[in-house]
């Protein structure tokens, strides 16, 4: 390749950067849909339920072992990723299209803007740092299921949905939105030189990503952590308030819709917590031959745990190891 292709391709930095944004993104949905490193199909893991759904019987009070903390950190990480970085996208491109014509080169650009993007993605590895530890602490509790990592618990669904829509209705939400909605004037109240005030600049826009959707991506307790549907339509509804006109409009009415589910989450009769037998069949059949990574067959204290692969092992066990007290890992 000649100089001269090398040059015309660095002055269509706007294309490259473009082009690193989508392969990141892509190749975040891609190990989203592999599973994350946790071992199960994420079809299993897919429903449009909010409460009513069946938690599958594992041992429980058991703690996460350390890989296992990695596993979820990262699967949190990179779902942000996936979700919020195509968000960025305008912010990115224009910082990185500043930066050229400030130094009136575009081989300079490259660097800093990497270091943009990592600042920006910084803050929500802090998020995602909180969303692992309030995971595992709910799962300790019994609120959110072990294996299919959804709200177990119709109060805390409606919980998630009720505070998030008053922060969508918030002032603090339409400060941060605002920020995210215009990253011209971001630039030009925080420009900073450098790679490292790059970083800085790159954190400090994070931050005020993360207070803007924060709850939202909290949303996934209520629907799934590892929910496709809920994953995607996040995604889509972050896009549409922060790229499309009248974002301010979208993020208030949201806000009463989420607070009118959560009243009816909250206020719905006790029959829909009724067990969802098709919906326990569903899910047991995506279940992998072997438990989760980091999910141990053995209990905290106590004899190794009946391991059951499977529907038919379970229909013909559970009914006898029921009145033994006996629980069981399903894969």
């Amino acid at each position: 390749m000649s100089i001269s292709t090398v040059e015309t391709l660095l002055r269509n930095d706007r294309a490259i950067v473009a082009a690193g944004l989508a392969a990141t993104t892509l190749l975040a949905w891609l190990y989203l849909l592999t599973g994350a490193g946790t071992g199960m199909d994420p079809a299993a893991m897919t429903s449009l339920k909010l409460f009513g759904r069946m938690a599958m019987p594992m041992a429980g009070g058991a703690g996460w072992s350390a890989p296992y903390w990695a596993i979820m950190l990262a699967m949190w990480w990179v779902m942000m990723i996936a979700m919020m970085l195509p968000s960025a996208a305008p912010a990115v491109l224009l910082y990185a299209r500043v930066h050229r014509q400030s130094r009136k080169t575009s081989a300079a650009s490259a660097v800093p803007t990497v270091a943009f993007v990592l600042g920006y993605l910084l803050a929500w590895l802090v998020f995602s740092a909180a969303a692992t530890m309030l995971q595992a602490g709910l799962e300790r509790i019994g609120l959110v299921d072990h294996m299919m990592m959804w709200s177990t618990d119709r109060t805390l669904t409606g919980a998630f949905l009720l505070a998030a829509g008053i922060i969508q209705l918030s002032p603090l939400k339409s400060i941060c939105l605002e920020h995210c909605r215009t990253p011209v004037d971001f630039l030009t109240q925080h420009w900073r030189q450098g790679t490292l005030g790059a970083l800085r600049m790159g954190l400090h826009h994070g931050l005020f990503c993360v207070g803007c959707c924060w709850l939202l991506m909290a949303l996934l307790f209520a629907g799934g952590v590892m929910n496709l549907i809920w994953i995607a339509a996040l995604t889509v509804f972050v896009l549409v308030e922060k790229l499309a006109p009248y974002g301010g409009w979208t993020a208030k009415a949201t806000g009463l819709l989420l607070i009118a589910t959560a009243a009816f989450v909250l206020l719905a009769p006790a029959t829909a917590e009724a067990q969802s037998r098709s919906e326990f069949r569903h899910a047991i059949r995506f279940c992998p031959a072997n438990p989760p990574f980091g999910h141990s067959q053995r209990g905290p204290i106590g004899p190794r745990l009946p391991y059951c692969p499977n529907p038919a092992i379970y229909a013909a066990t559970s009914a006898a190891s029921a009145g033994r007290g006996e629980k069981f890992i399903f894969g």
